[in-house]
Order: structure tokens, then sequence, then C-alpha cells
């Protein structure tokens, strides 16, 4: 696969630096693999070091944008006069007219002060873009590769249940490991990230000239799912101790089949829980609230104060977005297994 321009940059910059030490990192090197990145340690690495670079750079940037003396963002804001005592220094201006002084903010006004931005804001704006931002950024980027291969690894433990059941009907037909790894990587759209790793194994047998069983090690190292390393560690075993891979395929493929009714199990489980949590959290209790904040605010008294704008507040914001979140939660949970 051709580099991107941004990571032809970063090889170009960093890349012999990196080489060998990227190199030698054996766990990188699989995820890499497992995720199918298509990329080089070395690039890799050299890719989280400069977007960590100019991240770094922006939070400087953005701090010193708000830090800096006289014309920064804190300075601009708490050289401003407090609203508050606008009034006050209206009211004395108009009755001292002998004491008004053009040369003094305000004219003079005794009451006169300016903002002051909280010092909390101050440090959490530090804390964040000082230490928070750059060093997120260092981390994330450096487990993008780690990420990959476990949502790759998720990917084939869904299709995997259904590609052992199409090996065992190719078995049961006769067919070659070959021709079946070869069937197999035709069908992406159906298998999925299990297609690929069986293009993969169809490569090494015909294009580079492995034998069978060399060509399924060199796949069990690729696998990002334990399911698939088992799935190819035990068809090594089948054919090296001379068993019929018919039978190994069908009783992977009901054991998979199994494991995937589980899978789904707990997922319709989840769902349940959820609904049950809906009806509770986003319909009865609203009601129950509803009826709580009305009567609040007609009695609200000097112990209890219930604004209607707090009222509507609740009633038009926060409501609407609790079945907002069981929404995403119902979404994002059905996005994992969905194929």
């Amino acid at each position: 696969m051709e580099l991107s321009l941004w990571q032809q940059f970063c090889n170009r910059l960093l890349g012999r630096m990196l080489k060998k030490r990227a190199r030698a990192n054996k766990e990188l090197s699989d995820n890499i693999i497992k995720g199918k990145l298509d990329i080089m340690p070395e690039v890799y690495i050299a890719q989280t070091i400069l977007i960590t670079i100019a991240v770094t750079a922006i939070c400087a940037l953005i701090l010193a944008v708000v830090f800096f003396p006289e014309i920064g963002a804190i300075a601009l804001y708490e050289g401003l006069m407090d609203p508050a005592i606008d009034d006050k220094c209206f009211e004395w201006v108009y009755w001292n007219k002998d004491l008004l002084n053009d040369s003094l903010p305000y004219q003079g006004c005794p009451y006169y002060r300016t903002r002051v931005f909280p010092s909390f804001a101050k440090v959490a704006i530090a804390g964040v873009f000082g230490f928070i931002a750059p060093f997120a950024t260092w981390k994330i980027s450096g487990k993008t590769a780690a990420t990959a291969a476990k949502k790759r690894g998720d990917k084939i433990e869904k299709y995997l249940p259904y590609a052992a059941s199409y090996t065992a009907a190719m078995s049961a037909a006769n067919a070659t490991p070959g021709k079946i790894f070869r069937s197999l990587a035709m069908n992406k759209d159906i298998y999925g990230d299990v297609a690929d790793d069986a293009a993969m194994i169809y490569r090494d047998i015909t294009l580079m000239g492995y034998d069978l069983i060399t060509a399924m090690k060199m796949a069990v190292d690729r696998a990002a799912s334990p399911w698939l390393t088992e799935f190819f560690q035990g068809m090594i075993g089948t054919l090296t101790a001379g068993g019929q891979l018919k039978l190994f395929f069908l009783n992977r493929a009901e054991h998979y089949m199994r494991e995937n009714r589980t899978r789904l199990h707990k997922f319709l489980e989840s769902i349940a829980l959820l609904a049950e949590s809906y009806i509770v959290v986003a319909v009865a209790m609203p009601l129950f609230l509803i009826v709580m904040l009305v009567i609040m605010f007609w009695v609200s008294g000097s112990g209890a104060q219930m604004s209607e704008g707090m009222l509507y507040g609740i009633v038009l914001g926060f409501i609407p977005l609790i079945h907002v979140a069981y929404a995403f939660l119902v979404w994002s949970s059905s996005k994992e297994q969905e194929m």
C-alpha cells in the first residue's frame, strides 16, 4: 500500500532514526499486522511523534493567546469593568459631578473595579492545554495499532461462525484447502475480515510458493482474533496428524455457532435491561418530576426557589436529553453487532 503524503513526510523526517528501534518492538509490529494498517513500524512511530508535537505546538499557541501579559485573552478580560458596579458608578457620577476626574477610570468612581478571571478556570485551562491534551494525544495515537487490531478481531469473531459453516460445506463437497481459502477470499462482502486472512493464505500458497502448513503457520501469527488463531491451529494439527478436515470443520462450525448464540443472547439481555431502565428513568420518572417541579414553582418561597427559566430548562432540555442518551446507547450497542 502506498503511503500518504503525510506518512511520507513523517518517514523522511524521522523514519531512519526510528527504524531499528521500531522494528525491534515486536508487540507494535504484531498489532500493525493484525490491525491491517499496511505501514512500517517506523512510519507509525514517526507519525505518532509528529502528531503529538503538532498538538503540543497548537496547545502552546492557545496558552500564549490566553495567558500573554497585557494583550492575552485573560488580561483583556480582567481589564474590563465589572458590570456589577455599573449602576453604582453611574449614580456616583450623577451625584458627584464636582469630584469627577477624567484621567481616572470611570471618572474616579470609588466603586470602580475590574473583572476577575476565576483562578480555577486558569488552572483548568493550563492543565488541559499544557498537559492533558498533549499526553492524551500521545497515548491515543500510540494505541491506534492496538485499537485497530482489537476492532478487527471483534469483526472476525462476528463472521467466523458463518465462515466455518461455509468451510464445512466446501469440505463436504471434497474441495481442497486451497480452493476453500480461494472461495472464502472471493466472498469478502459476505465473510468480512475472515476473507482477508483467507486471501493471505491463498497468496502465500500460490504466489509466494509456501506449502499449506507453512502458510497457515504464518496466518496464525497474523490472526487478530483468538478464535481465528484456534481455527488455523486446529487445521494445522488435523492436517499434520492426517485427520479429516470435514469433521474438524463441522465441529468448529457447531462450536462457533454456539458461541455466537451466547454472544447474541448476552446482547439481547443488555438491550432488555436498557428497555426496563428506560421505562423507569425516561418515562415514569419525568412524569413525577414534572408534577413536583410545577408544585414547587407554585408554592416556592424563601426556602425553595424555582424560577420559570429553570422549569423550562429541565422540561425542554434535561428530559429530552435522557431520551437522546438512551437512543445513543441502543444505537451504539446495535452498531457493535452490525455485520
